[in-house]
């Protein structure tokens, strides 16, 4: 029910981080996205489902991979 143009990615794509923020609180760490996803600033993220996504920082992916 995304009213954006182009719609937002829906939660269970791959790119749902691309969504747009309808609501952020930075001060507490984490923004709520159109598709109903919540983004913590360390990467993890919350999906509307229950479901978690562990934090994939760039940076910890390059150390994984040296």
């Amino acid at each position: 029910m995304c009213p954006h143009e182009p719609c937002c990615p829906v939660a269970e794509a791959q790119d749902r981080e691309a969504a747009r923020t309808v609501a952020a609180h930075p001060e507490q760490g984490w923004s709520l996205l159109c598709n109903g996803v919540v983004l913590f600033e360390d990467t993890g993220e919350l999906l509307p489902s229950g479901a978690i996504i562990a934090p994939h920082r760039p940076t910890d992916m390059a150390i994984t991979a040296a």
